[in-house]
């Protein structure tokens, strides 16, 4: 478990140094990913505006992956990473 969380620690960081930025799907998959990380499940969030479409985008992303486990959203987010960064 500390190994997962090491690990998807330095995802964050790693993120944080691609060069170009990702496209909108993959920063709504890494946002989803991270939520469901450390938030949980998205049920208990407060669901955005109609008029908010960058908060609904997201909500809407988060729901997607209802049901993953903590550990496997941070499995999820780790690989997407290293996909991002070419590893």
């Amino acid at each position: 478990m500390a190994d997962l969380d090491a690990q998807f620690a330095q995802a964050q960081a790693d993120v944080k140094t691609l060069t170009s930025k990702p496209s909108n799907d993959d920063l709504l998959t890494l946002y989803a990913l991270f939520k469901q990380s450390t938030a949980g499940e998205a049920s208990g969030a407060k669901k955005p505006g109609r008029f908010d479409l960058v908060g609904k985008a997201k909500y809407e992303a988060w729901t997607q992956v209802a049901g993953t486990s903590a550990d496997e959203a941070k499995t999820r987010y780790i690989a997407e990473v290293d996909r991002l960064l070419g590893r």
